[in-house]
Formats: C-alpha cells, structure tokens, sequence
C-alpha cells in the first residue's frame, strides 16, 4: 500500500488558511506530488443551512454527528481515490475531526465520538500524519484581521483569540502538532508552512537553529499547556540521531521514535512516527549507555502570536529552564513574554542541545 500522508492544516479564526492552502497546492504539485484537498466540512454545512448556534440540542447534536461523519467519509473516500495514484500523493484537510470538538461541550464529544464508533484518541493521535495550526491574526497580528472575507466569520478579537486556543487544546497531544507564528511577514508564515509539509514527506530542509534562552519563570503563564516529557536516545551509527519520547498530560501518554540524520553542511532529514507502548517499551532495550535519560515539564503557550515551549528539566540536571521559540523568522525580534526573565542566550549552543546534555559525565 502507498504511504500517503494526510496532513491537516488547521488554526484560528482569519490565521491565513486559504492563502496557505493554495500555496501548499501550487509548491508540491510543481515538484509532482498529487494535491488531494478536503474541503472545510463546518462551512459546507453552514452553507447549507445548519446552525452550529442553535439552542436546539437535539438538532446541534445531529447536525455535528453528521458533520464528524461527512468529514470522516470525506477523508476516507479520498484516501483510496489517492491509493490509485501512478504519482506521489498527499492528502490535505482543510481543518479535521478534533477542530468539531472544539465547539462543543467534552460530553457531547465523547457521546458523538463513541455513537460514530470511534475516539478523540483514535481521531486525534492516529488518524493524520501531521497537523499545522496557523495563530489567528487576532492574536499578534490584529491589525490584518478582519471578517470581510469569510461570512461565516462573525467573531471579533477575544472570541477569535479564545477559538484559537481551544482548538490547539483539541490537538494537543497529536506527536507532529506544529503551531505556525503570526510572523512580521505573512511570507514567511507560509514559508514555514512548506517547510512543515516537506518535513513530513522526507524531502531534506535547510539548518535552522530555533532561538534558544536560560530563563527564570517569573508569573503565571496565560492559556498553558503543560506535558511531561521522557526523552531517551538510542544506540545509533555515527552522524545520526535517534530518540524516543514519551510525552504526557492529563494521565494519558504517546510515543514517538524519531531519527534526525544531517545529510550535508545545510541540510538535514528528520523523520519521526507514532508507536504504541509495547514498541516504545521494546526499544528502550536499545538505550545508549552513555547518554541519560532526559525528565522535563514543558509549558506551551503564544504570545502576542508567536510560540514557545518552555522546559524546566528534572534530569539528569535540575534547575534548569529553557525557552524556545519555534518557527521565528530570522530577521523578527522575540516578543518576550514579561512572566519571562531571560538569563542567557544560547541559540546554537551545542552544550545545551538535548543530545548533549543527556550525555554522561
């Protein structure tokens, strides 16, 4: 069976989607991939007359049940019109099941979830290769925000901003969510965007040394998510990477073996996937002897529309919290947060790479 890979492009309200989608479309079609597109389910719906706003509980029910289904349907239809493909072939979906969730009450979730026969584990950690949420306008970039071109778009800044949260929340979890900035310039957010993409299909991407600080965490984080992670690194061939991650929230856990292989002085490949426990638990056997493993809390959250993950770290070094931005386009200045006091840069230094610091003394 070909391996296609069904990416979900996803994010706040007025984040750049449809700009991004065509971008997405024009880029791989050019390098001979076959572009398949799942058209936004909830504005379909919209369009044909459902009101997702509705006090009706029963029709509001049915109405996203149906929904789930069509987008379900969708995706899986497609799915085998791309398996008869002579070309490579992708899949994107433009939103995907877990942003239905995120407009709705949990329990209403669970209800509609386990009547279709299925889970938010199931849709969530094991149905898409990839999902890249793109921040809203209305959350660092304000001034190009607006509603004029989406009727279905009535919300204004805070609500938008709330929707936006609410649906990373509803994909957190997934081992290949990447958050895209509200960059100074769209272009490089839509430049990330192929970068994302050409990551999960492969193709070698150009070093770039995400911007890296020792911090002190001087309040309260606003709209955090927290996950703990345990990183171990693998017995692997020289020049290559490999690590397991477990990473967690909430009492439930998911596995990813990743591989990062740097293939010349500019380009790197990095290929990571989704493993069940009994494999992750197989695979320690592999440890490396001279490398710990590593023990760390990581605090998500955007700021003023970029994204950071901050890591406070429990072994095999305490007292040591590290932020990183993530996606931050070269020339652009970091909005620090004020909850943040920054310590010291360390951007490129390899003394602070996790590799390196799993390493035994």
């Amino acid at each position: 069976m070909k391996d296609i890979k069904k990416i979900v492009l996803t994010g706040g309200p007025c984040a750049g989607k449809t700009t991004a989608l065509v971008k997405v479309i024009e880029h791989f079609s050019s390098l001979g991939y076959k572009v398949f597109t799942i058209p936004e389910v909830p504005t379909m719906f919209s369009q044909s007359g459902m009101d997702y706003l509705t006090d009706n509980k029963d029709f509001f029910y049915e109405g996203e049940k149906a929904t789930l289904e069509v987008q379900l349907e969708l995706e899986d239809k497609f799915q085998l019109i791309a398996e008869q493909c002579t070309e490579p072939s992708m899949i994107i979906c433009d939103r995907g099941a877990m942003d239905i969730s995120a407009y709705m009450k949990p329990e209403t979730w669970e209800k509609i979830t386990a009547s279709v026969g299925t889970s938010t584990s199931m849709l969530r950690d094991h149905r898409y290769d990839a999902v890249l949420h793109l921040v809203s306008a209305a959350d660092g970039a304000e001034k190009y925000y607006t509603t004029t071109n989406n009727k279905q778009r009535t919300e204004g800044l805070t609500l938008a901003r709330e929707l936006d949260k609410k649906v990373i929340n509803a994909w957190t979890g997934h081992p290949h969510l990447r958050v895209i900035n509200n960059h100074e310039d769209f272009n490089n957010k839509l430049h990330r965007v192929l970068n994302e993409i050409s990551n999960v299909l492969g193709i070698p991407q150009p070093i770039v040394e995400e911007r890296k600080y020792i911090v002190e965490l001087t309040g309260e984080i606003p709209g955090v998510i927290e996950s703990e992670i345990t990183q171990t690194y693998l017995v692997a061939e020289p020049g290559c990477e490999v690590r397991l991650r477990r990473r967690g929230w909430q009492g439930k856990y998911v596995y990813v073996h990743t591989t990062k292989r740097r293939i010349s002085d500019t380009e790197k490949l990095e290929t990571e996937r989704p493993i069940n426990n009994n494999l992750y638990v197989s695979l320690l056997q592999q440890a490396d002897p001279y490398r710990s493993t590593i023990s760390k809390v990581r605090k998500s959250f955007i700021w003023k529309g970029q994204y950071f993950e901050l890591d406070n770290y429990f072994k095999p070094v305490k007292n040591l919290m590290i932020l990183e931005t993530k996606g931050i386009a070269e020339q652009e200045s970091v909005n620090f947060p004020p909850f943040i006091k920054v310590i010291k840069d360390i951007t490129g230094n390899s003394k602070y790479y996790n590799y390196n610091i799993a390493l035994k003394g």
